[in-house]
């Protein structure tokens, strides 16, 4: 977020509603007004205004593991931002001993299911490396802990096709809509050969 402008929102609220009608989450009662509104507000109250926020909806109906009564709201809505990460002064890149399930029913889904990805970075900062670029179950690369990842070979771009279980993050796809970049499904020898890797992450 810059001076109060949501970066790529319509790409951002575009995939909430995706993802949330995915997993079952009913958002009837939002509009993308109306969440940008309540965005704003958070922003304002917080003196955010070159930071981030996360939106998260939460299913609040009745189910088999929690029953009860019907309520009033069929989601609940929870909004928190906060500066920057600020950049390290070195960064470093390892591979992840923790693979990605490409054939999970959540693979692509920006969930709050996150603790498979704090692990992995977790374990990559205790070996001393800033993030961990993690494959799936077959090596394929899918990306980093919380980031999408391209690389640059003889001036052609790649990153990894959706098939491998990688986020399709809203960066990702501002690049692949600006860019000539091929989808590819690639093991980490095209890595470690590759001229430069990028990282990236709204």
């Amino acid at each position: 977020i810059r001076a109060g402008a949501p970066l790529f929102w319509e790409k951002h609220w575009r995939r909430l509603t995706s993802d949330a009608a995915k997993v079952g989450v009913v958002l009837a009662e939002y509009t993308e007004a109306s969440v940008r509104q309540l965005l704003g507000d958070t922003l304002a109250a917080q003196g955010v205004s070159d930071g981030k926020a996360r939106i998260t909806f939460c299913d609040e109906r009745p189910g088999i593991v929690w029953p009860g009564p019907q309520p009033e709201h069929r989601a609940g809505i929870h909004i928190i931002a906060g500066p920057l990460m600020p950049r390290p002064p070195r960064f470093r890149a390892t591979v992840s001993p923790y693979s990605v399930n490409s054939q999970s029913p959540l693979a692509g889904v920006k969930s709050c299911n996150y603790m498979e990805n704090i692990l992995a970075g977790n374990e990559a900062r205790s070996r001393g490396f800033t993030e961990a670029i993690r494959l799936n179950e077959r090596g394929h690369v899918a990306g980093g802990t919380m980031s999408n990842v391209f690389w640059l070979v003889g001036g052609a771009l790649f990153t990894p096709s959706l098939a491998t279980g990688c986020l399709p993050g809203t960066t990702r796809e501002f690049v692949l809509e600006n860019l000539e970049c091929s989808e590819v499904e690639a093991g980490i020898d095209e890595l470690k050969t590759a001229d430069a890797i990028y990282l990236t992450s709204a």
